[in-house]
């Protein structure tokens, strides 16, 4: 059994490939070809949560299971928010394969997740992207979008002004794109073709007045029913895609939320990103359009993630 480190994961798992590997398991899962149990999170104290997931890639496909424990960076700036495992076991022999760290396997994909929805959905044309959020998956995110958009300027906002400077100096740094921090949320979005926000908040930080026509918004900090990152109108302007439709109608805040209110119906939700990958479902129709991806986050790309570094890392010599 191979015991796969974060730097295992950062040596075997580049955003490119990660992107391909998402998008294959996106088709998968709305291929009806995945098995998977919704999420189940226990609550601990400080905020803090227990997540348990488990599922298979289909008939003598790989299958495992993620075990993480979540916490909010305003509990604790010390360690990690993401820590846990994700076993992957061997299909043929039914037993564990690898057992990898959760935290890189979870912030890779996540971005790389929302990179391939950003391809899917957002027009070809797409220069400026705006990241609402300074901790880990905004980096993350700031490595993975370039990936799938010629970009000209990766714009920041966090409510820690001196945490969004840093950020954005470090960005330009790395990625050699012109990158700026915002001590205003409107003003970071306002001439944004795509938007992630990837923040813990409770409450909307973005609403729909400040986002232009023609955007492309990725919604991926919140990942349980409770805390919103978007107004109920920026959910009804949009066309809104989920990462899995049974996980945000049973735990997708904005949506359920815009839907309690009455300023949607169910029929809202059009499909899944993996729906419009099949084209069963179209995605963008216009130039106009403001799309949505929600991510939850989804045991299949776990599984696909780390299953791609035991392949990856069982073949290579010795």
């Amino acid at each position: 059994m191979f015991v796969v480190s974060a730097d295992d994961i950062k040596a075997h798992l580049s955003y490119n490939d990660c992107i391909s590997v998402m998008r294959a398991a996106m088709a998968r899962l709305s291929g009806g070809t995945t098995e998977q149990m919704l999420r189940q999170i226990l609550p601990l104290d400080e905020g803090r949560m227990f997540g348990i997931m488990a599922g298979t890639m289909g008939t003598s496909a790989a299958f495992g299971s993620k075990l993480i424990c979540v916490t909010p960076h305003s509990a604790q700036n010390d360690i990690p928010s993401h820590q846990g495992v994700v076993v992957v076991f061997d299909p043929r022999t039914c037993a564990p394969a690898c057992i990898a760290e959760a935290g890189e396997i979870t912030s890779r994909r996540t971005a790389s997740a929302s990179a391939m929805a950003t391809d899917v959905l957002a027009r070809e044309d797409s220069k400026v992207l705006a990241i609402l959020g300074t901790g880990e998956q905004a980096l993350h995110h700031a490595r993975a979008l370039p990936e799938v958009r010629d970009l000209d300027e990766i714009r920041i906002w966090g409510r820690t002004p001196e945490k969004a400077s840093a950020l954005a100096a470090k960005v330009e740094d790395e990625m050699g794109i012109r990158a700026t921090a915002h001590h205003d949320v409107e003003q970071a979005v306002g001439v944004a073709d795509i938007i992630c926000t990837v923040t813990s908040s409770d409450l909307p930080v973005l609403l729909a007045d400040m986002v232009k026509p023609g955007t492309h918004v990725n919604v991926v900090g919140s990942s349980f029913d409770g805390p919103r990152e978007v107004d109920d109108a920026l959910v009804s302007r949009s066309r809104y895609f989920a990462d899995s439709r049974p996980s945000v109608e049973a735990q997708g805040s904005e949506y359920r939320h815009a839907l309690a209110s009455g300023a949607i119906q169910a029929s809202h939700l059009l499909g899944e990103i993996g729906e419009v990958l099949l084209s069963k479902v179209d995605g963008r129709t216009s130039d106009a359009d403001i799309t949505i991806y929600k991510s939850l986050g989804h045991i299949i790309q776990d599984i696909a993630a780390a299953g791609h570094v035991w392949m990856s890392m069982s073949q290579e010599p010795g």
